[in-house]
């Protein structure tokens, strides 16, 4: 054998025994268009709420829940089959078709929003004055054939239409309705970062037949208060904390001792008529809170008819299951309104 055929061979022995189970571990470790929702942290809520002139020192804590979201890859998709808890998600699933960027921003209206309903329901429930104020409508969705595509963002609030201002998304409605189909209109909008824009597109005419901007929106206000509230979720995003934000504001500006040195976690939305709305990845909050060692988890309940209607599984029937499966002894209380949640904790 000639040693060049000699020296062939080793370089493809090298190659095989080097080459290939390099290929196969970058394989594992590349990205793939999925991702795996899993239980993510518990995070005491005092941490994240201040109430002017008032300091939490009820022993215990409320904890907001968390779910983590994983880009996934080979490797930890075969991890994954072995955890009750993961569940792969597409892309479209998780983001519903948005843009990461998109995602990102809906998730922080969703949060700034149950912030917000939060404040709102603690002084309203403690009998506290405050004032809510218009600030104008978000920006939730942008038509394909609207002219202002090209400047808006999700999660924009738009202030002013040909240099006038509203007082609920209703009378803005009203106005642009009644204008003509191709006339020019300038609109005022400012960004989540607090930046003030102006863009000039014209009027369209909606599936409706009406006159609009072809934008999908919903009030923007603000609840004003004395003492200020001031809540730093830091990158934390959607709104299912929103019920958690209530009864930690309520504790401090009543003074009441609602934990009485328990640990308490929980999870569901804030809604503006005090019920308690249904969330996503509760079995995976179970098992975050049961982590965290929790002893009570407030969990959002609806009657059968309205499971029926939103076509989902009931989250306080996913989270007994959750329970069980973890075999622990934490207390799965179901709550619809914040008011529930508020008379099982000072019972």
């Amino acid at each position: 054998m000639k040693n060049e055929d000699v020296k062939n061979k080793r370089k493809l022995k090298l190659f095989l025994s080097i080459g290939i189970p390099l290929v196969f571990i970058i394989g594992l470790f590349f990205p793939l268009p999925y991702y795996i929702e899993q239980p993510g942290g518990a995070i005491p809520v005092n941490q994240m709420v201040e109430v002017s002139g008032t300091k939490d020192e009820h022993k215990g804590n409320f904890y907001l829940t968390t779910v983590e979201m994983v880009r996934a890859n080979a490797a930890n998709m075969l991890y994954s089959m072995s955890d009750p808890f993961a569940t792969v998600l597409s892309s479209q699933e998780m983001t519903g078709g948005l843009t990461n960027q998109q995602f990102d921003l809906v998730n922080q209206f969703y949060m700034q929003t149950a912030q917000n309903t939060a404040i709102y329901q603690a002084f309203k429930l403690a009998g506290k004055p405050y004032e809510m104020k218009y600030q104008g409508v978000y920006v939730l969705s942008i038509s394909e054939d609207s002219t202002f595509k090209n400047d808006l963002q999700l999660s924009d609030t738009i202030t002013e239409v040909n240099g006038k201002t509203f007082k609920s998304s209703a009378d803005m409605i009203k106005y642009v309705a009644q204008q003509k189909v191709g006339d020019n209109v300038t609109i005022k909008y400012t960004r989540m970062d607090g930046s003030q824009h102006e863009a000039t597109g014209k009027y369209i005419k909606l599936s409706n037949g009406k006159t609009g901007i072809g934008i999908g929106l919903v009030d923007h206000t603000e609840v004003v208060t004395h003492p200020q509230v001031k809540i730093d979720a830091g990158s934390i995003g959607g709104p299912s904390a929103g019920m958690m934000f209530t009864l930690e504001i309520y504790s401090q500006i009543t003074g009441k001792d609602l934990r009485r040195g328990r640990e308490i976690a929980g999870t569901g939305t804030i809604n503006e008529d005090g019920s308690i709305g249904q969330i996503g990845g509760v079995d995976k909050k179970v098992a975050t809170a049961r982590q965290e060692g929790a002893k009570i988890f407030l969990c959002p309940d609806e009657t059968a008819e309205q499971a029926k209607a939103s076509g989902t599984t009931n989250n306080y029937t996913d989270a007994v299951a959750a329970a069980k499966k973890l075999n622990t002894d934490m207390k799965i209380v179901p709550v619809k309104t914040i008011q529930e949640a508020l008379d099982y904790l000072e019972k």
